[in-house]
């Protein structure tokens, strides 16, 4: 798996959880054979995100999962604070979340480094409204189905060839040579869907006369 992120999730009762997610694979899985494998979770339901033509998997899935103490959203809820995004990679969890200020933040971070293990801040950010609680899914969702194949695959290789990374992991000749065109085209591409994506994000910019 490449990575798995918690859309939502609503408390049941005795440490079950309904639990919607966004799973993302480097090529085609079987999440009902996995779910099988994995005590305590059970599959509710299960939709295909189309991707277009790379070897990429995308499902979202709602499961029925008990969750043993101390699970991680649980720790952010019980401090009070915003859950904005938490995504499961290579083995580690990468956690977003909006707190009142530093006091709480430090009750958090401690509570944390207690229960689930090692804990490193990666930034801080000091806005004015707190974030949107998770459900980074369905963003996801509506971003890859506006994007064309070819924007899919180009910014979707350039992303795993660590294009984007800072610093950068692979130069844009590498990922025009992943990509088997010239480095002019994969300027082009890059441009164009990154232009749809801000497009989608803050609305086109072309004035009407």
């Amino acid at each position: 798996m490449r990575s798995i992120e918690l859309d939502n999730a609503f408390y049941v009762e005795d440490g079950t959880w309904i639990e919607s997610l966004t799973i993302s694979s480097n090529e085609s899985f079987d999440i009902s054979a996995t779910v099988e494998q994995i005590s305590g979770v059970s599959l509710y339901y299960r939709h295909e995100i189309p991707t277009g033509p790379t070897e990429a998997a995308i499902e979202r899935v709602t499961v029925l999962a008990n969750e043993s103490f101390p699970f991680i959203l649980g720790v952010v809820l019980r401090q009070e604070a915003i859950p904005n995004r938490i995504v499961l990679r290579d083995n580690q969890f990468s956690v977003v979340t909006t707190v009142r200020d530093w006091e709480q933040f430090r009750e958090l971070a401690d509570e944390v480094q207690q229960k689930l293990g090692q804990f490193d801040l990666q930034k801080v950010n000091n806005i004015e409204r707190p974030g949107e609680p998770l459900d980074g899914g369905r963003l996801s969702e509506i971003l890859i189905t506006k994007l064309t194949e070819v924007q899919i695959e180009t910014i979707e290789t350039a992303y795993d060839l660590g294009y984007f990374e800072v610093p950068r992991e692979s130069s844009a000749t590498e990922v025009a040579e992943a990509l088997e065109i010239s480095q002019s085209t994969l300027s082009e591409r890059l441009r164009t869907a990154q232009l749809r994506l801000f497009e989608l994000i803050f609305g086109s910019n072309t004035n009407s006369i």
